[in-house]
């Protein structure tokens, strides 16, 4: 059986009118079941001058919002720079050692050697060389490197002294610390100076135990090695604290034949105008 004419005499007029004005048409109301009530239209509301295809004139279009120059971009986050200092920096300097773009330290402070190496690393992997370590190139170094060690952060020295020996608590005593490769220069308990130290190689050790200064040689050369030993305080037998050129270019990258090198000379000149002979000298672990 075929559709009344009303009906479709009302689907050809909603077609009409829906492809001359883009209406929404809301459908026939049927509710006597024939389909044949009057067509109810529901006009655009709100003004259309300026609509276009992808918005109106009130609200911009999805497409213009994230159009390229509507966009903003945000420098990455600056982890660490030009004068910074701390454990942060000693390990930035660390993992740059790993991939051979920094030779020196690490030292713990951000000088112009650090800035130039961090420069380097940027431009090979194609980042902008500001010499700034922001979070991209962080991010790029920790994933090439691996964590370095104690020994890596502290390679040219710089650590932390350990607690004194309480056999350095009374007198003048060079307090000597194997486990944290330091020496403290004490006066009655009170901690003078401190500073890095290095000790004997694995055949050539340097002794432990409470000993006394019983020489000083300020331009003292090894008999022995004919190595210079300037600033040499002995204590036991031919082993002295001294200044160590090679400690002071290689740092814990070698070892002495048993003396306790320094690699400050400032540090350990000041120091031997203090030393007396006779003063303690405590060598431990």
């Amino acid at each position: 059986m075929g559709r009344p004419a009303g009906a479709l005499a009302s689907a050809a007029v909603l077609a009409a009118l829906t492809a001359l004005c883009g209406c929404t048409v809301q459908p026939p109301d049927t509710a006597d079941g024939k389909g044949n009530s009057p067509v109810h239209i529901r006009l655009p509301s709100g003004p259309t001058a300026g609509a276009t295809a992808g918005g109106t004139a009130d609200r911009p279009s999805a497409t213009a919002a994230a159009s390229p120059s509507a966009v903003e971009t945000t420098p990455p986050h600056i982890v660490f720079t030009r004068g910074d200092t701390g454990t942060g920096v000693r390990e930035l300097q660390a993992r740059l050692r790993q991939v051979a773009w920094l030779f020196d330290g690490p030292t713990g402070t951000y000088d112009d050697l650090t800035a130039e190496a961090v420069k380097g690393f940027q431009g090979r992997r194609g980042l902008p060389r500001t010499g700034e370590t922001d979070a991209v190139t962080w991010q790029r170094l920790r994933g090439m490197t691996h964590t370095p060690g104690k020994w890596e952060l502290y390679l040219m020295g710089g650590q932390p002294a350990a607690a004194p020996d309480p056999r350095c608590l009374t007198g003048r005593v060079l307090c000597i610390d194997k486990t944290s490769r330091t020496l403290r220069w004490m006066i009655d308990g009170r901690t003078v100076s401190t500073m890095s130290v290095r000790f004997g190689a694995q055949y050539t050790p340097t002794r432990e135990g409470v000993f006394h200064v019983y020489w000083k040689s300020r331009h003292h050369v090894s008999t022995l090695y004919h190595s210079p030993m300037p600033y040499a305080m002995f204590f036991s037998g031919g082993q002295a604290v001294h200044y160590s050129y090679d400690f002071a270019a290689r740092g814990y990258a070698g070892g002495s034949h048993g003396c306790v090198n320094v690699r400050d000379e400032a540090a350990v000149s000041a120091l031997f105008a203090q030393v007396r002979d006779g003063d303690k000298v405590v060598v431990s672990w």
